[in-house]
């Protein structure tokens, strides 16, 4: 069977760098570009670690493309430097990388990758979801020629993080949210209910520098910063794995069970906004919901499962496709 075709819009970030170097090594994708957007870090140094990363697992083949700088309505607060570091990689402050951003934006680089390739470029956005809605805009049948949509943000049955409402990704451009969850092809929302069911535990950290690979051991410089800021917010027994959560649905997706159901995002400015509501069924006629498409939302996982996959695959060599895309 031939890899699925994906392309990954990210706002690296230390879970971000997890979820590419995850991707890169699992044959069963081929990673076609990455695009980046606001999000852990202002969008120009999401840029540069993008393009880092790819240095540093040997595929400067791979385009990246920089996208939005703020959400579509309104300003972006702040970066979560607290959580990744001002850089967005740990405070490393990493040497510029040898690759350059393509001149495209990442919206255009997306309506012409999948329109292209019509039916067999799914996206996988784990940052704000701003680039996925510019490009639906950009191009009205967009979703007509997409494999699907996988992403990594949300919160349907469970508590928020970046507020009590809402997830972090979807809180900072909740009108992208509502406009990609309500896109007419297969989406699958991979949010906090699984996420912050995923943990890699400190003794795992502990052993990322001992695996021969660069990509483990750039992980072993950074992820150890992420670490901390879950010590210090008092989860004592390891880090909460969210952004890798996308590749492992797509690889291992037996690993977890779903419900299917329409979402829509609170647009407003009150308490509650960026909070991510299913419907009480997928056959809801509410005003809200109706004409929705049911979403495929992850509900339950088995952590130690696909933790030990992503570990695994950070042992592997990468797959030989230098040859372009």
């Amino acid at each position: 069977m031939s890899p699925r075709r994906i392309i990954i819009d990210t706002a690296p970030g230390i879970d971000d760098a997890m979820a590419i170097f995850y991707a890169l090594a699992s044959p069963e994708l081929e990673v076609v570009g990455l695009t980046t957007v606001f999000g852990n870090a202002y969008v120009e140094a999401c840029t540069e670690n993008a393009l880092t990363l790819l240095d540093i697992a040997g595929r400067p083949d791979i385009p990246v493309a920089q996208g939005a700088a703020g959400p579509m309505h309104g300003t972006f607060s702040s970066p979560a430097g607290h959580v990744h570091g001002d850089d967005g990689q740990a405070n490393l402050f990493l040497p510029p990388p040898t690759i350059r951003p393509i001149e495209r934006t990442a919206a255009q680089f997306i309506v012409d990758t999948v329109m292209a390739s019509p039916g067999e470029i799914t996206l996988v956005p784990i940052g704000p979801l701003t680039n996925i809605a510019l490009a639906m805009m950009l191009e009205p049948t967009l979703a007509d020629h997409l494999a699907g949509i996988v992403l990594m943000g949300g919160n349907a049955f469970c508590p928020g993080n970046i507020t009590p409402a809402a997830e972090a990704n979807i809180f900072h451009d909740p009108d992208a949210a509502d406009m990609v969850l309500g896109a007419a092809c297969p989406v699958v929302m991979a949010g906090l209910d699984v996420t912050e069911a995923t943990l890699m535990t400190n003794e795992q950290i502990a052993g990322l520098g001992s695996i021969p690979t660069e990509r483990a051991k750039h992980l072993a410089r950074i992820v150890p910063f992420y670490l901390d800021f879950h010590h210090e917010r008092g989860r004592s027994d390891g880090i909460y794995v969210h952004d890798s959560t996308v590749v492992s649905w797509m690889i291992a997706p037996q690993h977890y069970r779903t419900e299917q159901l329409p979402v829509r995002v609170d647009c407003t400015d009150g308490i509650s906004r960026g909070k991510t509501w299913p419907a009480h069924s997928v056959t809801d006629d509410e005003s809200a919901w109706a004409g929705r498409p049911a979403v495929t939302i992850l509900t339950e996982v088995d952590s130690a499962a696909v933790v030990a996959l992503e570990l695994e695959r950070l042992h592997l060599p990468l797959p030989d496709r230098t040859g372009g895309v």
